[in-house]
């Protein structure tokens, strides 16, 4: 299963069909490419696919780029299906048979917005809990009796998992970025788009980010954020607890019943990933960025950033040209 601590990467064939989201497209691929720059390494690979190789078309018109034609007896860690308008006239038994028997040679298959349609049509979730686009839900019970259709955002049975649009794909994506690489990739992953109100899946339609942990643990959330405005003069975590209001052995705890990392792990890895943003899209010297990061001296900042992302920064910088 897919959704369980690893730090093996993760193989991912997207499949597209016309008619999709724009949106729903971003919010399933881009957070795999946000995971990989924050962990500093590929976590996460993918591929786009059509079922025929030809480029399919986004409901807003745009032509979708491809890798190449679905090759249902390829092995892959999760098989993506992503449809939204007319999904049905995709329904035809040559698609689905192709659906079926590359769901064979997957670990997980998931239905992104009407990609969920696909998926019963062809079978996959007899007997599975699933859900689809809040417009769809009675129609979709209707139509799969021995399907358990949920309300709710995003629904993960594995090996099938499902979601009701673009921004549930988006916590879907958040939530298996948190169950493989931990709490902390899943926030930063999350605060990439300045995305405050994470939602999990049992969440109806109309995790990780600090909307949610503010809700149930403010002083972490306020943790975190003085974190953030002492990036380049790094406070003592006893000076972030007395902040907060707790002690320091309190704002241990609960860091890691939240967010599963000491508050001082916490705090280094939110400087290193600012200084590998500046070693990856500025050119600030390796000096400027120690200090505008809170490391000591360029020999600190390298030791510390080997550790977290397995190369110096001047590797990684000579690695972005």
């Amino acid at each position: 299963m897919i959704f369980t601590h690893s730090d093996e990467p993760l193989d991912v064939t997207l499949l597209l069909f016309s008619g999709l989201s724009l949106l729903s497209l971003a919010a399933t691929l881009d957070p795999m490419r946000g995971a990989n720059r924050v962990l500093g390494r590929p976590a996460y690979r993918w591929k786009l696919v059509s079922m025929d190789g030809a480029m399919p078309v986004a409901s807003c018109g745009l032509p979708i780029p491809v890798d190449g034609a679905f090759a249902p007896a390829e092995r892959q860690d999760a098989l993506i299906v992503l449809a939204a308008f007319d999904a049905m006239a995709h329904a035809t038994p040559r698609n689905l048979k192709a659906l079926r028997a590359g769901a064979k040679r997957s670990t997980v298959v998931g239905g992104i917005e009407s990609g969920s349609w696909l998926m019963g049509f062809a079978g996959l979730l007899d007997g599975r809990r699933a859900t689809t686009h809040w417009e769809d839900l009675e129609d979709f019970a209707a139509r799969f009796p021995n399907v358990d259709v949920q309300p709710d955002r995003f629904v993960v049975d594995e090996p099938v998992f499902t979601t009701g649009g673009a921004t549930p794909a988006l916590d879907c994506m958040l939530s298996l970025i948190r169950a493989r690489n931990g709490y902390s990739a899943a926030l930063d992953v999350a605060s990439l788009y300045i995305y405050e109100e994470v939602r999990t899946g049992s969440d109806i339609q109309p995790i990780v980010s600090l909307g949610r942990i503010r809700q149930h643990e403010p002083r972490v959330a306020e943790a975190i954020r003085v974190m953030e405005t002492h990036i380049d003069r790094p406070l003592t975590i006893a000076a972030i607890a007395r902040r907060v209001g707790v002690s320091t052995r309190g704002l241990e705890t609960l860091f890691l019943r939240i967010v599963e990392v000491t508050p001082g792990a916490y705090y280094v890895t939110l400087r290193l990933n600012a200084a590998r943003r500046l070693v990856l899209d500025t050119n600030l010297s390796l000096a400027d960025i120690a200090e505008r990061t809170g490391f000591s001296a360029i020999a600190s900042l390298s030791r510390a950033f080997r550790r977290q992302f397995g190369q110096p920064p001047s590797a990684a910088r000579k690695a972005r040209l």
